[in-house]
């Protein structure tokens, strides 16, 4: 099983959801877990499995043209985001993927609320995806309302205070979706 999310995990960002599709399996590589395939388990090897022998749709990123960064968390399970951009195909608008992301929470993280957790996607994502957005003018898109009102209110909080500040170093606008 460690083999094969090894290679899995190499095609990652081709894979919308990787870590949340995976978490399951990621489990029985785990120390004390008996090795034991279950439904959810075995549905998770085979869409994996699906999802390599599939070739993605990925388009190639446009420096010129604003990017959309989508991005969910979910509070139990983990992190998501997926970068976007408008491009013009065969003298068509078409909006296309340039690539996923996705992790799963570690132990301390998943005791964070939803809002802070999304936060936390939100930090991370522009971490990850960093050379695509530094400099680069995007829009977000999110589920959570009140994330854009917590990166604006004054707080004490260090975490916050330093996702606040990571933040600020892009030019991205925030929408709700």
């Amino acid at each position: 099983m460690q083999s094969f999310l090894g290679f899995a995990s190499y095609y990652r960002n081709h894979i919308k959801n990787f870590a949340h599709i995976t978490s399951s399996l990621y489990k029985l590589c785990s120390k004390d877990v008996v090795f034991e395939i279950t439904k959810e388990r075995r549905d998770a090897y085979e869409r994996i499995k699906y999802e390599l022998t599939n070739a993605p749709v990925l388009i190639l990123p446009d420096f010129e043209l604003p990017f959309k960064l989508y991005i969910d968390a979910a509070c139990s399970q983990g992190l998501g985001a997926a970068l976007h951009q408008r491009q013009i195909v065969d003298g068509e608008p078409r909006e296309g993927v340039i690539c996923y992301i996705s992790r799963q929470l570690k132990d301390s993280e998943a005791r964070y609320g939803a809002t802070q957790t999304e936060c936390l996607c939100l930090v991370w994502a522009l971490e990850k995806l960093h050379y695509y957005l530094e400099g680069a003018v995007f829009e977000v898109y999110t589920d959570c309302t009140a994330l854009k009102s917590l990166l604006n209110m004054k707080t004490t909080n260090r975490h916050m205070l330093r996702w606040q500040i990571a933040i600020q170093e892009y030019r991205g606008n925030m929408t709700t979706i």
